[in-house]
């Protein structure tokens, strides 16, 4: 029996634990914050409860395994689409569906670009799960591919999703449609890879997908299987440093005290354990770029506004300059968003809100927080409630003016992110999209890490499916 240490009690953190204890390994969870669940944060006021990180599942069956106590409510739409000139979409995990909505709000060819369009939506996603979501990946393991060439050709890493859409799909409003997915990654379309097609065709395929309590309730049953299992989950408890030579040793936390392990887990972002909580600090080399940051509004809302779905999207008129904001450029430096598209979740759920009210989690894409270009302050005095009205009047503007039905509103900022989850610059997925993050496996032996910024990627799905590629690479106790 192996003693592990796991730094960080988000889904990462959480799912390695219950797998390495049911394989009979003896495991802690040291957790800096007051409650576990990482960036599944929940905020709770006057009766309304908000999920304050993600809001949608999907690819249920990676949970399967885990033995939670999980009842997902299918979601038609799984997003709602709203462009600039007003025309609405629906999506739908039915395809045949989607191409008849499709069609009568775009037209038949549109639609018959969209299927054309699915069909190397479903190459790209069927060669990237077999061959690179479920299993290690380094460089070498990647160039080891290209024998592959068929999934080569499907996954084209030569080109830019951007590309991609403008190859099959005429109606600009469905490529803004598809833009919209690099953002699940954090990453700028014109620069995300073109495999990042994978991501509609999972959720459009398998779902999209709603806990009732929130999706909060995802890292509570997390917490309450590695309880069954014996796991020590040890809330604001703080690792400061990892102590190893050629492998680890154990892991010193804020209270002054030392914990020994034979292996240690990390769920904090890699470049926060690459260069604060290794002995010797050590450059992520050849990491991709930081993913964008979100600016949040939490509003209580009086009534009730039929013409929103579940998720809700709100198009600019000018989505390239949304991403200029964001992103910057050396001489251009990231701003706050002029015009953003405005992610509107509203849950119809009694849970999470009092009767004839709504509980509204309003995003919008933002640069991270910093000083450089490519970050803005957003601890400036009164930044963030200016952005706040700026939004809401973006809203209005858009023919949905909440602002004289509102209880409250409250705004959590890159900074506030930053802060309560330990991610560099508030950045939502730690690393931007792309095939090849941080590896598993860290740079002495024994160290291994999991969760949003390393191998396979950011998102739910993938952060769990990285707790068990690391499992299974540590093995059952002997």
């Amino acid at each position: 029996m192996s003693e592990i240490v796991v730094i960080g009690a988000g889904v990462g953190g959480l799912a390695v634990a219950l797998r390495l204890a049911a394989a009979g390994h003896r495991v802690t969870v040291h957790e800096r914050a007051a409650r576990p669940g990482g960036k599944l944060g929940v905020h709770e006021r006057d009766g309304y409860r908000f999920d304050t990180g993600p809001s949608l599942l999907t690819l249920p069956d990676v949970f399967a395994d885990l033995g939670l106590d999980l009842r997902p409510q299918p979601l038609d739409p799984v997003v709602r689409h709203v462009f600039p000139d007003g025309v609405t979409l629906d999506s739908s995990s039915d395809h045949g569906v989607f191409l008849e909505r499709i069609s009568a709000a775009l037209g038949p060819e549109a639609a018959a670009d969209w299927d054309r369009f699915w069909r190397r939506a479903a190459r790209i996603w069927h060669a990237s799960w077999e061959s690179v979501l479920q299993r290690p990946v380094s460089a070498a393991s990647l160039a080891r591919l290209s024998w592959r060439v068929g999934d080569l050709a499907a996954i084209a890493p030569w080109s830019s999703l951007r590309a991609l859409g403008r190859r099959y799909l005429r109606d600009p409003r469905l490529r803004m449609l598809l833009d919209r997915y690099a953002t699940y990654t954090g990453t700028d379309p014109r620069r995300a890879p073109a495999a990042l097609a994978a991501i509609p065709y999972a959720e459009l395929t398998h779902g999209g997908w709603y806990l009732p309590g929130g999706l909060v309730t995802l890292g509570d049953s997390l917490h309450a299987r590695c309880a069954d299992h014996g796991v020590r989950v040890r809330l604001r408890s703080e690792v400061t440093a990892i102590e190893a030579d050629h492998r680890v040793r154990g892991v010193h936390l804020a209270s002054g005290e030392f914990q020994r392990a034979d292996v240690v887990v990390s769920n904090v972002d890699a470049v926060t354990l690459y260069r604060d909580l290794l002995p010797a600090p050590k450059p992520l080399r050849g990491l991709a770029d930081r993913s964008l940051a979100g600016f949040v509004l939490l509003l209580g809302v009086r009534g009730e506004t039929p013409e929103l779905a579940h998720h809700t999207v709100f198009f600019p008129a000018d989505y390239d300059a949304e991403f200029d904001a964001v992103f910057g450029a050396p001489g251009r430096r990231a701003r706050p968003v002029d015009d953003p598209a405005v992610f509107v979740t509203r849950a119809d759920d009694p849970l999470v809100r009092p009767d004839g009210r709504e509980a509204w989690f309003v995003l919008v894409n933002a640069a991270r927080q910093g000083t450089g270009w490519s970050a803005v302050d957003w601890r400036r005095p009164g930044l963030a409630g200016a952005y706040a009205d700026h939004v809401l009047a973006v809203l209005a503007r858009r023919g949905l003016d909440v602002r004289g039905r509102l209880e409250f509103a409250e705004t959590r900022t890159p900074a506030d992110l930053a802060e309560a989850t330990g991610a560099p610059g508030g950045a939502i997925y730690g690393t931007a999209g792309g095939l090849l993050r941080p590896g598993n496996r860290g740079p002495v032996d024994g160290l291994f890490l999991v969760g949003g910024s390393v191998h396979p990627g950011g998102g739910l799905p993938m952060v769990t499916l990285s707790a068990r590629i690391v499992a299974d690479q540590i093995g059952p106790a002997r």
